[in-house]
């Protein structure tokens, strides 16, 4: 998976136009990599103008977006839960295909690419009965530890892999993939 973040107070943000230009090219030359769309509370339309427009997969619905809106999508996105907390009171909230939701760490008043690490004791006693990400402080350094520790579907990165603020550096993205990919995520 290879997520574009659409929320615009994001140092990640990326233009519309500019994302329909990269994922034309990853379509054809890299169809199986999933192309992820990260939102936070934008209205569904502009969602599915955006997953359409930019050929995504699916929408990271990673603000305080409601179950009728993540219906509206059927299908084409899951739900991001700040803190195993989040998770407890919007559980309904969880979909019926992998990833079902992505567990965050909680920051009051941020959207997620904080840098501080997610709950991974409770976010494994979550990984006996779904199919999730685990986001939240992850590195090239931890993320060994939080997949032997939690053992989650897939595991998700922002600030973990940046050179400066909103700018990936290439030899933390490698390092991390592989140390990822090294390690058995389920039994």
């Amino acid at each position: 998976m290879l997520g574009f973040n659409f929320y615009p107070k994001s140092p990640r943000y990326i233009e519309k136009d500019m994302c329909a230009a990269i994922t034309s090219v990853l379509k054809k030359e890299y169809p199986q990599i999933k192309l992820v769309g990260v939102f936070v509370n934008s209205a569904v339309d502009e969602i599915k103008d955006i997953l359409q427009t930019c050929s995504l997969d699916l929408a990271q619905l990673h603000g305080d977006e409601t179950l009728e809106m993540l219906n509206e999508l059927r299908g084409k996105a899951f739900k991001v839960f700040r803190g195993v907390t989040d998770w407890e009171t919007d559980k309904r909230m969880v979909t019926d295909f992998a990833p079902a939701f992505l567990i965050d760490a909680q920051v009051k008043d941020v959207y997620g690419g904080s840098g501080v690490q997610a709950d991974w004791n409770a976010a494994s006693k979550l990984a006996k009965q779904y199919n999730f990400l685990l986001a939240g402080g992850l590195t090239p350094e931890n993320v060994g530890g939080a997949v032997s520790r939690v053992k989650p579907w897939g595991v998700d990165v922002a600030s973990g892999v940046e050179a400066s603020l909103g700018v990936k550096d290439e030899a933390k993205m490698i390092a991390f993939v592989k140390k990822a990919k090294s390690l058995e995520i389920r039994d």
